[in-house]
């Protein structure tokens, strides 16, 4: 089959489109046909050896696909051949065929494309546990997202709009991505290029704070991010672009009862990646059959390309997902 190969470690150069062994349907698996994937954060770290897949998952880069479903494992009922589904996998996504677990699989509305689709499981999933399901935003309460145009946040903007409209929703950007980031909905936009987010949040909040940040930097923001929480507050840590080491104060962190959550979807059991999709597909997947929130597509490329793809990824050119088609 037609995959990605990746013979070593390196820049975006080391992605070379070619051949890989189809993969076989296991146990409650399905193998799909992939017409789509996207490019992920996570892709990049694994392509340099920072990231590691998890033990008996493909090497193949690619953690969400949409396609239609080719061959079905043992112990699958709900599901038949020629399906239209899109789902996480925990590698093997850059590829002609993808093996993914049946209660992991989402049926794909009728009105959504392959390439649409395909930017759904790993970003929106992401957004909806780390806000909602870990970080418990409620519709009163105020959320700052980090990271103004990549995919988990422009995710995130759309999910709090639609789901809890009374959310104050802040967000931090670069300077060329400030009014597309509005667009979709955020109450305060904040360079953090020129400005420190963590006073303006003082401002904005009237010193009262944060009550749920998602962040992607990591270390060197996490004076800054506990700064800006307010009483109760909790802080969900998803990435770790500014690093993995930092210095805390525990005294206001315990005076004030804040809470720092750190979370990864991919290394989760089969069974923990069931409850969030279920949740996931009951709570949010309604909004995209009625077109109340539509995945932000930022380029479509064929999957020759990919290293293209990751070069505008590591940039940060981009304004929502790129997607790789097949």
């Amino acid at each position: 089959m037609k995959a990605v190969i990746q013979n070593k470690f390196g820049d975006a150069s080391v992605l070379i489109a070619g051949e890989a062994e189809k993969p076989k349907a296991e146990t409650n698996q399905v193998i799909i046909k992939v017409e789509a994937t996207t490019i992920n954060r996570a892709d990049i770290i694994q392509r340099e050896g920072n990231y590691n897949q998890p033990p008996g998952d493909s090497p193949i880069l690619g953690l969400e696909v949409a396609g239609i479903i080719n061959e079905l494992g043992s112990g699958v009922t709900d599901y038949q051949t020629g399906e239209r589904v899109m789902s996480l996998v925990g590698g093997g996504g850059y590829a002609e065929y993808a093996a993914a677990y049946a209660n992991h699989l989402i049926k794909i509305p009728d009105s959504m494309s392959f390439e649409e689709a395909a930017c759904v499981c790993e970003t929106y999933i992401t957004a909806y546990l780390n806000v909602f399901m870990l970080g418990r935003l409620k519709n009163s309460e105020t959320v700052l997202l980090h990271g103004g145009g990549g995919g988990v946040n422009t995710a995130g903007i759309q999910l709090c709009k639609t789901l809890m409209p009374n959310v104050k929703i802040i967000v931090t950007a670069s300077p060329g991505k400030i009014h597309r980031v509005e667009s979709l909905g955020a109450d305060h936009v904040i360079n953090y290029k020129e400005t420190d987010f963590a006073d303006a949040i003082r401002n904005i909040t009237n010193k009262k704070g944060i009550n749920v940040i998602l962040d992607h930097i990591g270390g060197g923001y996490l004076t800054q991010n506990l700064k800006c929480l307010a009483v109760g507050g909790r802080l969900v840590i998803i990435g770790l672009m500014g690093g993995n080491k930092s210095e805390v104060n525990l005294g206001p962190l315990m005076v004030k009862r804040q809470q720092i959550i750190g979370s990864v979807l991919r290394s989760r059991t089969v069974d923990e990646k069931t409850t969030i999709t279920k949740e996931f597909s009951q709570t949010v997947l309604p909004l995209f059959s009625k077109g109340l929130i539509k995945p932000l597509i930022h380029q479509i490329l064929p999957l020759e390309d990919v290293g293209e793809g990751h070069r505008i990824m590591e940039a940060s050119q981009h304004f929502g997902k790129i997607v790789l088609t097949l």
